[in-house]
Parts: C-alpha cells; sequence; structure tokens
C-alpha cells in the first residue's frame, strides 16, 4: 500500500523516521550488498542505527546547526549519519566521492564543516592530506575498518565507535533523541547541496526541511511510488538527485533503497535485484546502449539480423503510438514476437524485467536512445530538476512519454516562461538561497519569489515543459540560425563510438565540433580489425578511427537542419574529466572553461587549417598536473579522404 501522507505529514525528515519505524517497522527500508551477499534492514532497524549514531554525535558535543559531511559510495551508514545530523537540528553537506583536493577543500571549509564521515580509508586519507587546511574540522568518522588499524588520532573514530557511545549516552539519557526531533522546525537547514559548477565554484543550496517535504508531497501526487518499490541507490550522494530520492522520498512513501557493492559491480547487481523503480542520467542509458550495440555487432550472421528486425518494428511501433496513431495489426504481431525473442531478454539482462517506471534527468537525452529503451518496453519517462527546486520540476506522464519534453510540472509547482524564454519555477521546493551569498541569491529568486533557471525552454500545446538548453548557450550561428549545441552534441553521441561532444557555432558560419571517443567501443572496433594501438591518445588519432568517426558524424548530420550540420571535428587525445575541470561532476561541460581552453582548437576550426598544436593537461587526485604536447588533425567531413589529410 502507499504511504502518502498522513493527516498531519511530519515536518521534519527525521519525523519520517520515526514514523516509518512505527508504521512499517518490519519492512526493508535498505539493503546493502557486501561479500555478494544482500543484507536487509528494516525501518525499525534504521532508525536504531541512525538514533545510535545521533546519540554518538551528542555524546561528542555536536551542536544544533553543525554540519556534518558524507563521503564515499553509497552506504547505509553514511546515509544514517546525514539523518542522525538532521535528527539533532544539524546540517547534511554531502560531497562527491571522486573529487579532487581542490575540490573537496573548497567545500569543507565553505560550509564550516565540522564532523566528516568517511566510507573507507581511501576517503579518509583524503581529509588526512587535508586536515591543516580544516580549521573547522574537529571529528572523522570512517565507516569500513579495513586498513585503519594503525590510524591512531583523537579526532578520529569509526562508526561502530560513535554508536557506542550513543548508546550509552541513550542508556543515561532515556527519551532524549525523541526530545531532539520533536525540536526540529520544518524552516531549519536539512541539506547545503552545492551545485555542479558550470561557471566556476560550486554553490551551496541551502534546502530546508519544509523544501523536501514539499517537494516529495509534488512527486508523490504526480506519480504513483509505492512502499513496496525497491530503489537502487548508486549515484552520487552529493548530486541532488540521490538526495531526492534516496534520503527524502524514502523516508517520505517509505519505499527500499538499496546499495550497490561498489561502482564497478552496479550492472550487475541492477540485473540481480530487479529494482521496480529506476533514476539514470543520459549516460547511463547511452552506456546500456552502447553496450547493447557492441553485442549486436559482435554476434553471429542470424543473431544479428533478428535482433535488427525486431529492433526497427519496436521502434516504428514506438513513433506510432507517441503521434497517437494506431498500431497496426501485422506491427502488433511482430512486436508480440520480438517481446518473446528480443525484447523481454534485453530487459532481464538489464536489470529492467521489474521495472515499472524509470527516470532519467540531469541533462538532456538523445531522443534515439529514449525512443529505444521505450520500444522494448521500458517506461522510460524524463524528468526536470535541479539543485535549487530540491530536484523537482516537472515529470512525464507515463502515457505521455516523449523524448521533446521533460513532462508536466508536478502539482504544486508553478512554472512560467520569462520574455526571453527563460523558465521560471515557483513553490515549495524553491531553496532558500545560496549560503554566505546573497548576491547570488538575489539574482536568481526575484521579489515574487519565482527562481530563475537559467534554462531556455517553453511550454508546448499539451501543457508540457520543453527545454531547449542553458540560456546562455543557446545562440545562433552567423546567419542567424538558431544555434543550441546540447541538441547537436546529443545527436553525435548516440553512437557507440563517441563519448563525449563540444559543438561549436555561436556567431560562425557553420557548426564545428571536438569529440572524445568511447575508448572501450573504439578498441573493440580497432582489435577487430587488427589495428594496434598502445594508449588513448594513440588510438584517437589513428586516421582509420578519424574515418570512422566522420561516417558516424555523417549519420548524425542526415536528422540535422542542413545550417546546424556539423561541418570540422577534431577528436581529443583524451577524454573530457571533470578533475581537469573540462565536466562538471555530474558530466555536464563547462563551456566558459572548454571555450577558454581549447580556444586554439576553435580557432583553427574557422581558419580553415588542417592541424593544430593541443596541449592536454591532465589532473591528479592531489592536485598535481601534467601537461602532454601533441599535433592533432582537424577533419572536413564532407571532404578529402582521411588517409589523405593525415599524410598530407
Amino acid at each position: 500500500m502507499a504511504v502518502r501522507g498522513e493527516a498531519v505529514t511530519p515536518a521534519t525528515l527525521p519525523r519520517l523516521v520515526l514514523r516509518n519505524a512505527r508504521d512499517l517497522r518490519g519492512r526493508p527500508a535498505m539493503r546493502e550488498k557486501d561479500r555478494g551477499i544482500w543484507q536487509t534492514f528494516t525501518w525499525g532497524q534504521y532508525c536504531e542505527q541512525a538514533r545510535d549514531f545521533a546519540l554518538g554525535l551528542a555524546a561528542l558535543g555536536f551542536a544544533r546547526g553543525e554540519k556534518l559531511s558524507v563521503i564515499g559510495d553509497n552506504r547505509p551508514r553514511l546515509y544514517w549519519a546525514q539523518v542522525a545530523a538532521q535528527a539533532l537540528g544539524g546540517v547534511s553537506v554531502p560531497v562527491y566521492q571522486d573529487s579532487i583536493a581542490k575540490e573537496l577543500a573548497y567545500v569543507w571549509n565553505h560550509a564550516e564543516v565540522g564532523v566528516i564521515v568517511a566510507e573507507d580509508q581511501e576517503q579518509v586519507d583524503k581529509v588526512l592530506t587535508l586536515r591543516d587546511e580544516l580549521p573547522a574540522l574537529r571529528l572523522v568518522v570512517y565507516d569500513d575498518p579495513r586498513g585503519m588499524l594503525h590510524y591512531r588520532y583523537d579526532w578520529l573514530k569509526s562508526f561502530q565507535e560513535v554508536q557506542e557511545l550513543g548508546r550509552k549516552f541513550g542508556d543515561a539519557h532515556p527519551g532524549w533523541f525523541e526530545a531532539e526531533v520533536e525540536k526540529g522546525r520544518p524552516e531549519e537547514i536539512a541539506f547545503v547541496c552545492y551545485t555542479s559548477g558550470t561557471t566556476g565554484n560550486p554553490k551551496g543550496a541551502i534546502i530546508t526541511h519544509a523544501n523536501a517535504i514539499a517537494t516529495a508531497q509534488a512527486a508523490v501526487a504526480a506519480e504513483d511510488f509505492r512502499a513496496e518499490d525497491d530503489y537502487l541507490a548508486y549515484l552520487p550522494m552529493a548530486w541532488i538527485g540521490d538526495a531526492f530520492y534516496t534520503l527524502i522520498l524514502s523516508l517520505y512513501v517509505g519505499f527500499a533503497c538499496n546499495c550497490p557493492e561498489s561502482p564497478e559491480t552496479v550492472q550487475r547487481d541492477l540485473r540481480e535485484l530487479g529494482p521496480t523503480l529506476l533514476l539514470a542520467p543520459p549516460r547511463i542509458w547511452e552506456n546500456m546502449l552502447t553496450g547493447l550495440q557492441v553485442k549486436g555487432a559482435d554476434a553471429p550472421w542470424v543473431k544479428r539480423r533478428v535482433f535488427e528486425l525486431f529492433r526497427g518494428v519496436a521502434e516504428r511501433a514506438e513513433i506510432l503510438r507517441s503521434d497517437g496513431k494506431p498500431v497496426p495489426f501485422g506491427l502488433h504481431v511482430l512486436g508480440a514476437l520480438g517481446e518473446f525473442f528480443v525484447y523481454g531478454p534485453i530487459r532481464d539482462q538489464l536489470g529492467l524485467g521489474r521495472t515499472r517506471w524509470a527516470l532519467t534527468g540531469g541533462a538532456p537525452l538523445g531522443p534515439d536512445t529514449f525512443r529505444f529503451f521505450r520500444s522494448i518496453g521500458v517506461n522510460l519517462k524524463q524528468v526536470y530538476g535541479i539543485t535549487e527546486t530540491t530536484g523537482l520540476v516537472s515529470l512525464q506522464p507515463s502515457h505521455e512519454a516523449n523524448p521533446t519534453t521533460a513532462g508536466r510540472p508536478c502539482p504544486g509547482i508553478d512554472v512560467r516562461i520569462a520574455e526571453r524564454g527563460e523558465v521560471l519555477v515557483r513553490g515549495g521546493g524553491i531553496f532558500q538561497g545560496y549560503l554566505k551569498n546573497e548576491e547570488a541569491t538575489r539574482e536568481v529568486i526575484d521579489a515574487e519569489g519565482w527562481f530563475h533557471t537559467g534554462d531556455a525552454g517553453f511550454i508546448d500545446p499539451r501543457g508540457h515543459l520543453v527545454i531547449i538548453d542553458r540560456a546562455k548557450d543557446v545562440g545562433a550561428l552567423a546567419d542567424g540560425t538558431p544555434f543550441a549545441p546540447q541538441f547537436i552534441e546529443n545527436k553525435l553521441k548516440y553512437s557507440p563510438y563517441i563519448r563525449e561532444a563540444v559543438a561549436f557555432g555561436h556567431e560562425k558560419p557553420f557548426v564545428a565540433a571536438m569529440l572524445a571517443i568511447d575508448l572501450s567501443t573504439v578498441g573493440n572496433w580497432a582489435e577487430r580489425r587488427g589495428i594496434p594501438y598502445t594508449s588513448y591518445m594513440d588510438l584517437s588519432q589513428k586516421p582509420e578511427v578519424r574515418e570512422l568517426i566522420r561516417e558516424e558524424i555523417r549519420k548524425g548530420n542526415e536528422t540535422l537542419p542542413e545550417a546546424t550540420k556539423v561541418r570540422r571535428f577534431l577528436l581529443l587525445t583524451k577524454d573530457l574529466e571533470a578533475d581537469d575541470a573540462e565536466m562538471t561532476r555530474t558530466r555536464k561541460v563547462r563551456r566558459r572553461h572548454v571555450t577558454e581552453k581549447y580556444a586554439p582548437v576553435i580557432e583553427a576550426f574557422y581558419a580553415g587549417r588542417d592541424e593544430v598544436e593541443l596541449a592536454t593537461t591532465i589532473t591528479y587526485e592531489d592536485g598535481r598536473q601534467a601537461t602532454l604536447q601533441s599535433r592533432v588533425k582537424i577533419v572536413d567531413v564532407e571532404g578529402r579522404p582521411v588517409e589523405v589529410l593525415a599524410h598530407a
């Protein structure tokens, strides 16, 4: 039975935990895969674990308003630690587990974090290297004790030590935890979630308990969430998408969250678990499709032909359904055969056999990828939300899923379009402002309470929100043709051989693109053809690879308007990386930085040159950098053969 709130909805997230411990006590709340075995924790155990840790923090002097940060992969104890801090009136500040030292130091200092809960030795070592730079830090707690035997610091404790302190404190102060939870008010801060930082240092978005619960209510009014559902918690905890679904919505609805054994085993654990709900950013869906395409290409001729036949059948039927047209009987019969031979087995292989619906968000998903998954029976839908809206604005109803929209605004959330096409949002989930940055807050929240998202879009005739691109990124070619780089990049990334793309064209005569190959798929392609290579750089600059990518661009160009077809391209000698400030931690291109860093490439594109000197900077985890110099070919999509260019 779905839990959709009581007559009086609990006002804070810790109060939801107490409610679930009472009403759903024996139901699964979290699972963790450890050493190949799924361990289940009920809502009663969830509450006990969070309470013991909260009391331990209290015994160690944790004060109301103090900041607690978590760093590591998705682990139940890291989630319990956040709830525990909030139960004491504290604030959760999750950070990306793969952040480099400079990024971590900025966030922890900016938020004045007093307590850090780290997953394991690797994350503790990161804290150790920064210890002298973090004056507010007074306590570090680790979850996994492996490798920690010889670490001796007064300020370093294990999770179990803190909980043992908590049990002793609880024995001496009966009812203390419940009394602290009762003190909590909806206007108190629950999270400080840092933005992805596409234009500079990330900003800390202040999200209250009221913001969190209002957004959960909007989600439940828009979609069928059930206490019986299983959700896979594998996305970075610092991303608002994970905070909303794994902490906020799970607590509100009561469904179970499942933590995979490690990032490397997510695909295997997904197949094993078969979740009923799934949220995945576009990169995950693109990787799934790439894997299927590679397997299809490597399959025997008969299997390959069967896959291609039924894939075409499914896509034709899906296009008809999305246009509101009936599916002919013959196509329907072929689809039924395809379900038995192809679609059902693919869903089972991907771990999507039980999935009632799946969401994609965080960035636009290419329409071809979207239609593929819809066509094989995955109820994939687009959701739109950003950090400052507590992760939710709009969601597609199952019968109105479409690759071109972000769905209908959820109940209780108002959306309007400003004069210049910017999307404005107002509702209970709008954040309170940026931490220590009132000027930036005033720039994005106007006097009427509308939040200015920075995204360009419009409302279509059905009432769906359509996001075009970031408003600052939408431009025009020299002849006035509208230029939306993300739209072109998504077309290019549909190719299994292209991992990342950055398109240029604003105020230019044509569109050009820098591309990063997918090392795995291009490497397999090269090996099947006996093409030797030693590294990513070597492989990316092979003439045969440039010809392969040129053909892939031509395929993408077939679906683009004539004026916005990609005319020239360059293959980068390394992937775009968050550590090098080229991407955010959520894999969004930091366009301003990329434009500045690769200015010589852009100049060469439009000066008609055939090659350019490229300086590639590599950043290590400790902040050290190395620079590699190379001369890279620029290729005309329609021009001389690549082999001629390579030896010109």
